[in-house]
């Protein structure tokens, strides 16, 4: 496992964190708990839930897990989510003072803590302020409630207005983003990863094996079946089999990757890990697991490495589509400039 700091602030985490979404639904609390013990066990110190995830539950696990293992509280960094809702009424859902004061006292009673070490807006709120948000994370980092904050679901131009918003009021700013980032969502490198750049966000991407499309379990024009997420559901989200069955894209990628994969000797998940793992402004890959063997044949990306050339390969099978204009080559080349002048 390696280390790294967590965005542009003085903490660390490691370069692998730990999704859990999957508590309390797709993993009973007994295997949820046996994942986070192999977790810290193989180095990993970073922890990721939200509110929303199982309606309270995830974190609520977590917090029993924290509770048996106080030992486990200094060591660790601890993330959660607010902004979706966890109620029916109009103030049980959003980014506003009202909703978000009530939303994190609640995760911090869930999860037995004092302080949250990164609270994140888990999408932007079109409704609320900009300001308002703000200023309520600067005060709960103020009073010590949380340490950090950051974004998820954040387009480039909201992560760059929130950067300066709280940087022109002498406000606490953001330190990371969570976007959806793989081999096969590579769209946030046109504007979200050059903004988190310029403002030195550390990104963590989630969803990093495209729903387990990168993994190899799907075969070309044959329906998944079985227990797994598009075996029990084909048009789940973003990652709806037919949709990506029928680009050919797809599986120049998955083929790409099975190929390194049999190379090395090792899964395609862990390829498909580690290639984004060493991406511009990555901080930590956020992996998802159901069981404990998924989450070790995960966490053993962290001791694949790979060559220019396999990364070249990758990066080429898995280049995303973009228009003419303004992403396009020819665009992108308007906005460059050689230091000596000229074409």
């Amino acid at each position: 496992m390696q280390y790294r700091t967590l965005g542009n602030s003085g903490a660390v985490v490691s370069n692998y964190a730990l999704g859990t979404m999957t508590f309390g639904v797709e993993a009973t609390e007994e295997t949820s708990h046996a994942i986070l013990d192999n977790y810290v066990a193989a180095g990993g110190n970073f922890i990721d839930t939200a509110d929303v995830y199982s309606a309270g539950t995830s974190e609520e696990i977590i917090g029993r897990w924290l509770a048996r293992r106080p030992e486990q509280r200094d060591l660790v960094v601890l993330a959660t989510k607010g902004r979706f809702p966890m109620g029916k009424a109009p103030n049980d859902v959003g980014t506003s003072r009202r909703h978000l004061t009530k939303a994190l006292d609640d995760s911090l009673r869930r999860l037995g803590v004092e302080q949250i070490d990164l609270y994140q807006m888990h999408a932007w709120d079109p409704i609320t302020p900009l300001e308002e948000t703000l200023r309520f994370l600067h005060d709960a980092v103020s009073s010590g409630k949380i340490a950090y904050y950051g974004f998820s679901n954040f387009l480039g131009w909201q992560l760059t207005k929130a950067v300066h918003v709280a940087r022109a009021h002498g406000w606490n700013a953001p330190v990371t983003l969570q976007p959806q980032y793989s081999l096969l969502v590579r769209g946030i490198e046109s504007e979200i990863v050059p903004a988190s750049l310029d403002a030195k966000i550390g990104l963590l991407p989630w969803s990093p094996l495209g729903g387990g499309w990168l993994s190899g379990k799907y075969k070309r024009d044959e329906p998944p079946v079985g227990a797994t997420r598009l075996g029990e559901n084909p048009t789940r989200g973003m990652e709806a089999w037919q949709a990506r069955n029928d680009d050919p894209r797809t599986w120049d990628i998955v083929g790409a990757v099975g190929q390194i994969a049999a190379d090395h000797g090792v899964s395609a998940s862990q390829v498909a890990l580690a290639w984004l793992a060493d991406r511009p402004a990555v901080t930590s890959v956020i992996l998802g697991a159901r069981t404990v063997d998924q989450l070790m044949d995960n966490l053993a990306a962290a001791e694949l490495e790979l060559t220019s050339d396999e990364t070249e390969r990758l990066t080429h099978a898995s280049q995303p589509r973009v228009g003419v204009y303004p992403y396009g080559p020819m665009a992108d080349e308007q906005r460059s400039r050689k230091i000596e002048g000229g074409r």
